[in-house]
């Protein structure tokens, strides 16, 4: 009578959380698909995608746009302990179910002696903000409990370095590749070489247009169209958008897109002289002559969106030399968080989250996936996240001026 009542998409949770628990379904196991399963229980699709939503939350299963769901090897080892601990087998050692510290960032990751893993390598063009250590803890999750071990390769933005990093990695038989390509006018050869030869890679924080390959990244367009929006709220209107690299990517492209879309759709003016992209920024000294410095000394913004955490920093640290108060002078939103995110660093930078975790963790699940069902035809897994503007304490309303900026 309890089943009975049990709404439906109870119903199917609890047949699979049974299914795990009785080690019917193995970890990374794929389960059939929502189709099958509406045609099994006779349901809507609402009521299964409810159901394998609420099983994806719990830690049970995980899920791959465009692959499907698999049993999760948390829930899969769990249930397994449980099962073990019933049946009266000892259980592991203290030192055994310890948690394990995560290996330093931007640094390789050994595999123990003898253990015979394999390496995956993340080729990255920095490490020098939380963004990309949080990109390596996500990638890292995933890989821990796998047959392999992560790498990470700094590229230090060179096209050539990271060309050259692809040819010695694949010398030394590396097993597959995540990589966040560098900013630049043209393809890199080799990983277009990588597609033609079918080696499993997945990009991260960018696709190459025209060119179909396995993705994970946030939705830039969306990211820029909640930051104006932020902003255009406060009452800003001169609101500049700003990159530290004048080389096109689609990133760039597509976030500037969302900034503009966001203005028309409010009526108003593309001011160009307000899209800040063609300069480099040398984050080691200060230069009282560069035009960003320039800009903000003469007040021709209120707000600035900067596209990466880095460039943020670095205009409030402007506006303070120039005596200038953020917000009260000036509001900025990032995209991505400045401050680690850690207990007593919340950071205080209004900006937009692109879950560089998850990004990280989806991506070591696809290239996984790749990697354990070779040949494998079922299209290339397209991932965008939706991002989320976290509001803190950079932005605030307008301003009244009572003067005007100095020449």
């Amino acid at each position: 009578m309890h089943k009975e009542r049990q709404p439906l998409y109870m119903q199917i949770q609890e047949h699979f959380k049974k299914l795990i628990a009785s080690g019917a379904l193995d970890a990374d196991q794929k389960i059939p698909s929502e189709k099958e399963l509406m045609e099994h229980f006779n349901v809507s699709r609402i009521t299964v995608a409810n159901a394998l939503t609420q099983l994806a939350k719990e830690g049970w299963i995980y899920r791959i746009p465009g692959r499907g769901s698999f049993v999760s090897k948390e829930a899969a080892s769990a249930e397994a302990a449980r099962t073990r601990e019933a049946a009266g087998e000892p259980e592991a050692s203290e030192a055994e179910t310890a948690p394990q510290p995560a290996p330093l960032p931007a640094r390789t990751v050994q595999p123990p002696a003898g253990a015979g893993k394999r390496m995956i390598a993340f080729l990255i063009p920095s490490a020098g903000d939380f963004f990309a250590l949080r990109l390596i803890q996500g990638i890292n999750r995933i890989l821990e409990n796998t047959d392999y071990y992560l790498a990470v390769i700094l590229t230090n933005h060179s096209k050539e370095l990271e060309k050259e990093a692809i040819v010695q990695l694949l010398q030394k038989d590396v097993a597959g590749l995540i990589i966040f390509p560098v900013d630049a006018e043209t393809y890199n050869e080799e990983i277009l070489s990588l597609k033609i030869r079918n080696f499993p890679f997945v990009l991260i924080d960018r696709y190459l247009p025209g060119v179909e390959t396995h993705f994970v990244c946030s939705d830039g367009r969306l990211g820029a169209q909640l930051a104006v929006s932020h902003l255009w709220d406060l009452g800003h209107r001169e609101i500049a958008i700003c990159s530290d690299s004048p080389l096109p990517t689609v990133t760039v492209e597509e976030r500037i897109s969302g900034y503009m879309d966001a203005l028309k759709q409010r009526g108003a003016m593309i001011n160009p002289a307000l899209i800040l992209t063609e300069f480099t920024v040398d984050y080691r000294e200060k230069d009282d002559s560069h035009v960003l410095y320039r800009y903000i000394k003469n007040r021709l913004a209120t707000a600035y969106i900067t596209l990466n955490a880095r460039l943020g920093l670095h205009i409030a640290g402007i506006a303070r030399s120039l005596k200038m108060k953020v917000p009260g002078d000036l509001s900025i939103v990032t995209f991505d968080d400045p401050s680690s995110g850690i207990v007593g660093d919340q950071g205080s930078f209004t900006h937009i989250a692109q879950s560089e975790e998850e990004i990280g963790s989806c991506a070591a699940r696809i290239l996984v996936d790749l990697l354990r069902h070779p040949g494998q035809t079922d299209g290339y897994n397209k991932v965008i996240l939706k991002p989320q503007l976290v509001v803190g304490h950079s932005t605030g309303p307008l301003a009244v001026r009572t003067g005007s900026g100095s020449n």
